[in-house]
């Protein structure tokens, strides 16, 4: 599915495929289990993401509140992106590393995790990334980005 008419988390749950759905459920309860305090889940850009609120860092690039993971049923494909990795190389070799450990093979993008399966993931990994990126760890990097 690559483009959706929800507006909503639940709603866009509702229009996957239930095996897709099946696959993205359990994956965003891996984010929402290992995801620092302070971050809020939003349906944002056809996709769920988890995102700093305003009310925390207002003032961002695209007058969108920072999203730090996204989730999403792709045409060919689900992605979760973890955009903390993008935003810090050393994040995103530590990440790679483990990965490679894990002894699952990583398709990935610059920060798109793809996969069929949720048995395709490494979770442990991916928890451990998650847990790492705390909302003022992703707001500075945020911010050394937007200075170069």
């Amino acid at each position: 599915m690559t483009l959706s008419k929800a507006q909503t988390v639940a709603e866009y749950l509702a229009e996957q495929p239930e095996e897709r759905r099946k696959d993205i459920a359990k994956v965003r309860a891996l984010v929402r289990k290992h995801l620092p305090k302070g971050f809020k889940e939003c349906f944002q850009f056809g996709m769920i993401s988890w995102v700093i609120p305003f009310s925390r860092y207002p003032i961002t690039y695209n007058k969108q509140p920072l999203a730090v993971a996204s989730l999403a049923g792709q045409k060919n494909y689900n992605a979760l992106y973890l955009h903390g990795i993008y935003a810090s190389e050393a994040e995103r070799k530590r990440f790679e590393q483990a990965y490679k450990q894990s002894g699952k093979k990583l398709y990935m993008g610059k920060s798109c995790i793809r996969f069929g399966a949720v048995t395709e993931l490494a979770t442990d990994v991916i928890a451990n990334t998650l847990a790492r990126v705390t909302p003022d760890v992703y707001i500075a990097a945020y911010e050394a980005g937007r200075k170069r």
